[in-house]
């Protein structure tokens, strides 16, 4: 029998653009600690009632695992970093409670060694964490060797070793006691939805994308009625709209077909949105997602040309594109595009060209950003190293960005701009304050779901009014929807 500790759990995450997003990583450590017989408390940065002094003289945890989400805002413009808070909130803890900090998130597992340096955190968990928090809180405990366990990073003789993560671990399954209530209640109200996973893992290269590195090359699918399970459990807890956070949920056919048969024989009430790559779709798996309750769909589909997408290691063309979009659209599946303009192989053509190609789309949103953001392990970072972007001791947490060498940011966004002014289905860089009300008003009137939809759907009805308009009938019509 093992020694029962008690556990702080805390999310760093205090990003509300585009919504507050409930933090997933922390349910299924708890689920993992729950099994391991230990007794764990939350502490949410972004919800929090009391301090976290206040929490800590209270509670007085044996151990507190910190979760960081994300490293930066990936904006060109904004390059708002995340991470800055991390060694405060360890100085807290040593300060009024002495007790092994460990850190963990996919934030942290992007830059394990930096962060366990910057922060003076005890010890880091890159990847995922839920068979290896348990094996480090045991050996703790136990007095017993650490120094194998997968995927953490320590300090050895004044040294910061970072073993290698390892993938393919059985999923946890999920119960009401790992979403606390109100926790829940507060991001239904703000936010508007909850999420779940349902597998982990990307077989893709795109060159820019940190899935692989946080997630692994290999995909573990987490059993069909275990996901229907947490989707009734999430129904029961006051959801209406579930967001897929899977990298892509296509991953194989069979997934979709196995997952949306499960969904199907819960008879939920649930609508629900997805990643999608936009390759590999039917109408028959279309038709099947959306009578599972597909409401949205977000396609990572990043150029709308051809030498662009072969340039970022897509492995799909526009055709691929055109064909899922009209499969949405026929299925009155509302869905966007993100963009990643002027990155490699982008020229003033292609921009040209994906805007001409975006007029093919029925119905599309299309959402764009300005410039690759480069993270280390990536193929953009190599690339970036040959081509002089950035050295080998460039510090990345700090954000730098590629863009194609014959192209700057001013001049792309211009260009987008001007695009964006004649097609108001496109919704260029930040976010505007006018957007962030807009989310704020539709979210009191009980609106589910993403709403990007919904701006397009305004930016349609008024396509000379860059801002939001702010009288109540234009909000209450979309209150209807």
């Amino acid at each position: 029998m093992g020694m029962s500790s008690r556990i702080l759990i805390l999310s760093t995450n205090r990003c509300v653009i585009p919504d507050p997003v409930f933090p997933l990583g922390l349910s299924y450590l708890n689920a993992a600690l729950r099994q391991s017989c230990h007794e764990t408390r939350w502490f949410d940065c972004l919800t929090a009632s009391q301090t976290l002094p206040q929490v800590l003289t209270e509670y007085r945890p044996d151990f507190v695992g910190i979760s960081l989400r994300n490293i930066d805002d990936v904006l060109i413009r904004k390059r708002e970093t995340y991470f800055q808070p991390l060694a405060g909130i360890c100085s807290t803890i040593r300060r009024l409670h002495r007790c092994p900090v460990i850190l963990g998130g996919s934030g942290f597992s992007l830059f394990p060694e930096r962060l366990l340096e910057l922060s003076a955190a005890d010890f880091g968990i890159q990847g995922e964490g839920e068979a290896s928090l348990p094996a480090l809180i045991s050996a703790l405990n136990h007095g017993t060797d650490f120094t194998g366990i997968p995927g953490l990073v320590y300090r050895r003789d004044g040294e910061i070793v970072a073993n290698p993560p390892r993938g393919g671990l059985a999923p946890v399954p999920l119960e009401f006691t790992d979403w606390p209530p109100h926790l829940v209640a507060h991001y239904l109200r703000t936010g508007g939805m909850l999420n779940l996973q349902t597998q982990r893992g990307c077989v893709h290269v795109c060159n820019y994308c940190t899935y692989p590195l946080i997630e692994g090359r290999v995909m573990r699918r987490r059993p069909p009625e275990m996901v229907a399970d947490e989707m009734a459990h999430l129904q029961a807890a006051g959801a209406k709209y579930i967001f897929i956070t899977d990298s892509v949920f296509n991953s194989s056919p069979q997934h979709v077909v196995e997952t949306c048969e499960a969904l199907l024989r819960r008879n939920l009430a649930l609508r629900w949105g997805c990643f999608l790559r936009p390759q590999g779709l039917t109408p028959e798996l279309m038709k099947l997602m959306a009578r599972a309750g597909l409401a949205h769909i977000e396609f990572g589909s990043d150029s709308f040309c051809d030498t662009v997408l072969a340039e970022y290691a897509k492995h799909l063309t526009f055709d691929d594109i055109l064909q899922s979009s009209e499969l949405a659209h026929k299925e009155s599946i509302d869905y966007c595009h993100f963009l990643i303009c002027g990155g490699p192989g982008e020229t003033l053509d292609t921009m040209q060209t994906g805007f001409e190609n975006s007029k093919r789309l029925p119905g599309a949103v299309i959402m764009a950003v300005v410039g690759m953001r480069v993270y280390p392990g990536t193929a953009l970072h190599r690339r970036a190293l040959r081509e002089g972007l950035i050295q080998a001791d460039t510090d990345l947490l700090t954000p730098i960005y590629y863009l194609a060498s014959d192209l700057s940011s001013d001049a792309v966004f211009e260009l987008l701009n001007e695009f964006a002014r004649q097609s108001p289905n496109w919704i260029v860089g930040d976010p505007t304050p006018q957007y962030a009300k807009l989310v704020e008003r539709l979210r009191e009137r009980g609106i589910v779901g993403p709403l990007w939809s919904y701006f397009a759907m305004l930016q349609r009805i008024r396509p000379h009014a860059v801002a939001v308009p702010h009288d109540e009938t234009s909000i209450a019509h979309f209150s209807r929807r």
